[in-house]
């Protein structure tokens, strides 16, 4: 079946068999079709739908009677039983459906429930009703677990005793049927209230399926799962043939769609299967992704084979596919999980933990406003917890124990050999924007170089872990780097966490090399003798030191400790080249700008140097910074906090900290590229889908479509078509690259919001960034649709191609969000600027 992700794939560092190749879904079929062109191929293509149906279902009776006999071991060989009479799928010889529920076959003498084989009507063991009123779209001040607890696990106890896949199933549905924000929060929210309530065991594996992962990003594991193993299942289990599997396919375009389908039109089984639980479902996963070895895609097989037997409706086995092919589309991602942990621990708590909690009735009472803080300081808690230690498995099992309380930030706090998710810079149009946001600051500006950002890890052991700025883990590709440690690290240094930026150089001469070249690299089973690309690293911070954290440290105070402690390697291991500032220092700074984008550095990132507040004097409707004051602070009243003399109100704005705050987009740190211009922003888009091009570009994809990111549902939202910017060297490798046929072109990807139709669909796997003119309101795009305008979505006007962001996964792309961020920056510069003008006119009249 397709790999549905439209998530960049982690890099698997565990490198003791080589890797697979896995074919998608499309290659199967192709590779279908182009059998049936054959001359036993065509003589097939004459016989009716009905003798293909006849077959497929023949061949179904056949295998799940083999894998009966195989369960039971006392069948008719031992026991004399008749034989059992093959089920044909015809007009004639089916019975009808009420019957079918009616049928059994049992083995002569055998009483027991193991040695009966029943047909079952597909109704009987459809979706789990004991579920499917529970209504957890309620908001959650008025929805009472408690009312569906009791007889959840009367019903649980009589299969297995674990939560159901079902709860999870009845979720996911409510959740995709929504586009409102609020409802799929409340949604998660009430539905983790019932597991936390009902069985918090299963609280753990029903999280990391509602994420569409298994695994923490570090650990390299993967489901190596090809579309050719879901399809065969597909077929096995729902009785479809390849054709009948292509044609929902073509259909559907999503892998979960065709399996709901496949269900609903399966009328009988030949042995109930016992329901699928939230604890086996992720556990299959687990030994999906850990098996290993010779016969490890006949247990792969199985194990896809036995979840989709097992799966009790068609929305079961819905959602089983679509996690199988990592690509669940219900919209909850990483931050909306976070947002309803926090609020579920805010009203439920496991039965046993002694934390405290609040009532519906009681949170109902409070205003807008109190409720709106409660929940904001409790998703804050969590939010903070995950940046610092991305990883459910310990997450989740605190929060069971002691709720939301700050005691999270230290069990759940910075770890070796865990990365925290990095900091982020804000993006700036120019110097001048840069100069002016931090007026009045001191600042460190850095070079920013053209390299691989990376995170190392070192414990009193001399244990080494290296992980990229997406926590993956890569200590393997940088054996070079990890024979480097002991040496860098100074004597009083036990263990630590800091950060840099790994750029090829040369080691001869130090000269900077590209990011092109880095990435030319090998990226497993590096021998340090046979490296031929040198790196060095140029670290810029320190967030861990001797068994504490320095998050909360000023930069000034992290970066000091990092320069001091550590020792310097020429074009081995070094400082980034900085120059520390303030606004007033322009002259210096554009000298510095200049320096860094002439030695093949990317352009600057400046960071503020001091934990100072902002103050900001009031006079005459205009503000003053305090920070420019500070010469003056002889003036300062101590007693009113104002400029003796002068009796204007002073105000505080919110301070930029120069704290580490992982995880986040703050304008604490700053940066500024060389491409950036003040007429223009750029954006960084995910090619989807190409039309062939007129005359001489006939041969390629021109145009190419472009899609944003909708960060909140996961969706690609389509913003534009790109004809310019590319070579003809580019055309020719991208035509290679999306080859009709080929493992990257897909069939119509259901997760892509546009109405048009292309004449390929791509794979999204790569960013482009993308220079503009300016951002429209158009009726034809879908991006960014509701933020800008409750009917129309936005374009670009004269987009034009800059190069592949090979450095950024398509996670990483523009968002929706900030693509309306941008077109309101806009509107707002062209009203000012409309105002300018009108305001010359009249004062050339005047005169």
């Amino acid at each position: 079946m397709p790999n549905n992700s439209i998530a960049k794939k982690r890099k698997n560092n565990d490198f003791t068999s080589p890797p697979q190749r896995v074919r998608s879904i499309e290659s199967f079929f192709k590779v279908q079709a182009s059998k049936q062109h054959t001359g036993a191929g065509r003589s097939r293509e004459h016989k009716s739908d009905d003798a293909e149906s006849s077959l497929a279902d023949s061949a179904l009776t056949q295998s799940l009677e083999a894998q009966w006999n195989h369960d039971s071991q006392t069948m008719c060989s031992t026991t004399g039983q008749e034989e059992v009479p093959r089920i044909q799928k015809s007009n004639t010889s089916i019975p009808n459906i009420e019957e079918i529920e009616d049928i059994d076959i049992k083995s002569t003498g055998a009483q027991s429930r193991k040695d009966t084989l029943s047909l079952q009507k597909s109704s009987v063991v459809s979706e789990d009703i004991v579920t499917l009123s529970i209504p957890f779209d309620q908001s959650p001040l008025t929805f009472e677990p408690s009312e569906y607890v009791k007889e959840l696990r009367k019903h649980w106890t009589s299969h297995v005793g674990d939560a159901s896949y079902a709860l999870l199933t009845r979720g996911f549905v409510l959740v995709n049927g929504t586009q409102s924000r609020i409802k799929i929060v409340d949604t998660l929210v009430n539905l983790l209230r019932v597991i936390i309530e009902g069985d918090p065991t299963s609280l753990l594996p029903a999280v990391w399926l509602a994420t569409n992962s298994f695994t923490p990003p570090y650990i390299p594991l993967e489901l190596g799962l090809g579309g050719s193993a879901i399809s065969k299942a597909l077929k096995n289990i729902y009785g479809l043939n390849s054709q009948g599997l292509k044609t929902l396919y073509d259909k559907h375009g999503d892998a979960g769609d065709v399996a709901f389908e496949a269900k609903t039109r399966q009328s009988f089984t030949l042995k109930k299967p016992k329901p699928l639980t939230i604890k086996a479902v992720y556990q299959s996963l687990i030994k999906i992704a850990t098996s290993k070895g010779p016969g490890s895609q006949e247990i792969k097989q199985r194990i896809v084979e036995s979840l989709l037997r097992d799966a009790r409706g068609a929305e079961e086995s819905r959602y089983v596919v679509r996690t199988l092919v990592q690509h669940l589309r219900i919209g909850a991602v990483k931050t909306t999980m976070l947002i309803a942990l926090a609020r579920a621990f805010l009203y439920s708590k496991p039965d046993g933990a002694t934390f405290s909690i609040h009532s519906p009735q009681e949170l109902a009472r409070l205003k807008k406003e109190q409720l709106t803080e409660l929940y904001n300081g409790a998703e804050e808690i969590v939010k903070a917890c995950y940046a610092r230690h991305p990883n459910y498995d310990d997450l989740v099992p605190c929060l069971l124990e002691i709720g939301i309380s700050e005691e999270l930030l230290v069990r759940c706090g910075l770890a070796l050999h865990a990365p925290l998710r990095p900091m982020l810079g804000s993006i700036t149009r120019d110097l001048s924007d840069m100069l002016t946001r931090l007026q009045g600051r001191d600042f460190s500006c850095e070079y920013k170089y053209d390299g691989q950002r990376a995170q190392v890890h070192c414990d009193e052991r001399g244990k080494i872990s290296i992980f990229s700025r997406h926590l993956e883990l890569m200590t393997d590709k940088y054996p070079d780097l990890v024979f480097l440690v002991p040496s860098i690290r100074g004597e009083s240094v036990s263990s630590f966490i800091l950060e840099g930026e790994i750029v090829a150089v040369d080691h001869e001469t130090g000269d900077l090399q590209s990011f092109q070249i880095l990435t030319n690299r090998a990226k497993k089973n590096v021998d340090v003798g046979s490296i031929r690309i040198n790196v060095c690293l140029f670290a810029f911070d320190l967030m861990y030191l001797n068994g504490q954290p320095l998050l909360d440290r000023a930069f000034r105070e992290r970066r000091e400790l990092l320069r001091s402690l550590f020792v310097e390697i020429p074009n081995r291991f070094t400082w980034v080249k900085s120059l520390d500032a303030a606004s007033a220092d322009s002259e210096a700074i554009f000298e510095f700008f200049k320096c860094a984008t002439d030695t093949k550095c990317e352009g600057i990132m400046v960071k503020v140097l001091d934990n100072v507040p902002r103050l900001v004097q009031e006079k005459d409707g205009k503000e003053i910074s305090g920070d420019r004051l500070s010469s003056e602070e002889n003036r300062i009243d101590p007693e009113n906090g104002v400029i003796a003399g002068v009796r204007e109100k002073v105000t505080r704005r919110k301070a930029l900290l120069s704290t580490y705050e992982p995880d986040k987009r703050l304008e604490s740190w700053l940066k500024v590229k060389k491409d950036y211009s003040a007429s223009s922003d750029t954006l960084d888009l995910i090619p989807v889908a190409g039309w062939h091009g007129q005359g001489r570009k006939a041969k390629w994809w021109s145009p190419i479509l472009m899609a944003v990111r909708n960060s909140e549902t996961g969706r690609l939202e389509a913003v534009t078509k790109c004809i310019s910017g590319f070579t003809d060297k580019f055309y020719q490798a991208n035509k290679e690259k999306y080859q009709d046929g080929g493992e990257n072109v897909i069939s119509r990807p259901s997760y892509v919001d546009y109405a048009g139709e292309p004449e390929v669909w791509f794979e999204p796997q790569e960013v482009w960034e993308m220079a503009f003119a300016d951002i429209t309101l158009s009726p034809t795009y879908t991006a960014a649709i509701g933020l800008a305008s409750e009917e129309r979505g936005l374009s670009l006007r004269f987009p034009r191609f800059l190069r592949v962001r090979e450095d950024k996964s398509i996670d990483e792309a523009s968002s929706s969000e900030y693509l309306a961020s941008l077109w309101r920056k806009q509107t707002e510069q062209t009203k000012r600027e409309g105002t300018s003008v009108a305001k010359e006119d009249e004062f050339s009249g005047e005169d």
